[in-house]
């Protein structure tokens, strides 16, 4: 997955084919709605960050509405290994002030925001066969990726495994210890501020169920959603739902608190997302019409209100600064 994704020059995210909107293979919540980004700027406004560094920054549509809802807001930093990417967001977020990372600062305060990160983190397939656990992995026979299977016998991937995977026999799922990896990491170089996660994905009472024997992994190629992703390598993307209680308690051992987990629906409408739409002046009704289809988009439960979740962890002031977001707290879930 790694080398599919982010291989120089080859994988998906490192290569120059266009990836999001209508003419690429998906589209993500900033690409669909200047509000959400407004929103997002909306909501964490109480915190007055001097600093907000966003991950995986796509096409900096996601920055420029954050920004041109808050114009007076601290620095803005991108950390984005995509240098494809990168050359796209400096072009649209030409006319603002914004810093673009090599490496993530050893010391965070302020902001993070992660929105569609976790989920292409580069996650491992385990499944239950013959009374034992199995790792997935590729190999190539004859110019074809097929699969291979290799028993766990030992590490720590064993351990999320017999303590997350059922043991049905032929159940396969995912594990993202590298994306729980990166969560601890964050928290632990946070000083003061909160960490924002908005992705699909359930917490693991709901992710790892009988119902969902074949996991969560999947690909995107020109909007539409297939399950192989050993054919057209490094054309496509790969993604697998997230396991939020997994991350939830990555941010705790590294040493931050969970402010608040809710549904995306739920978060955009705390962040007033409706009463910004309803004061804004459209140049027609025409206008209008399609702002309000892609604002229902990104809160119906149908849509992506209720897939998609927010995890937001924190420490020190920015806790206190965010206690209004305890109404919406569903972090009994996790």
């Amino acid at each position: 997955m790694r080398a599919a994704l982010y291989a120089p020059g080859l994988g998906y995210y490192a290569a120059g084919a266009t990836k999001l909107g209508e003419r690429g293979d998906f589209v993500t919540a900033p690409e669909m709605s200047s509000f959400f980004g407004a929103a997002l700027a909306d909501i964490f406004a109480p915190m007055n960050a001097k600093s907000t560094l966003e991950l995986g920054a796509g096409s900096g549509k996601l920055a420029r509405d954050f920004l041109g809802a808050s114009p007076s807001t601290g620095k803005y930093n991108i950390l984005d290994i995509s240098a494809d990417l990168r050359e796209r967001q400096q072009a649209i977020l030409a006319c603002h002030v914004v810093n673009w990372l090599d490496a993530l600062p050893e010391k965070i305060a302020g902001l993070v925001l992660a929105n569609e990160v976790l989920d292409a983190v580069p996650c491992e397939i385990v499944r239950f066969s013959n009374e034992h656990y199995e790792q997935a992995r590729v190999c190539a026979a004859n110019g074809i990726f097929e699969w291979s299977w290799q028993p766990l016998l030992t590490g720590p991937l064993l351990h999320a495994a017999k303590h997350r995977i059922p043991p049905i026999e032929g159940y396969t799922s995912e594990i993202n210890l590298e994306a729980e990896a990166l969560v601890a990491t964050l928290a632990e170089r946070l000083t003061d501020g909160v960490l924002c996660f908005i992705d699909y994905g359930f917490p693991r009472r709901e992710y790892y169920v009988t119902d969902r024997s074949s996991g969560t992994l999947a690909c995107h190629y020109q909007h539409r959603v297939h399950f192989d992703p050993l054919m057209l390598v490094g054309l496509q993307d790969i993604t697998s739902h997230v396991d939020f209680t997994a991350m939830a308690e990555a941010a705790v051992d590294g040493g931050a608190s969970v402010i608040g987990y809710t549904t995306q629906a739920q978060f955009l409408l705390r962040a007033g997302l409706l009463q910004r739409f309803e004061s804004t002046a459209f140049v027609n009704e025409g206008d209008r019409v399609r702002a309000l289809g892609a604002i229902q988009k990104l809160l119906s439960p149908t849509e992506m209100g209720e897939l998609f979740k927010v995890l937001i962890v924190g420490k020190g002031s920015a806790i206190d600064a965010l206690a209004h977001l305890a109404d919406i707290d569903q972090s009994y879930r996790l």
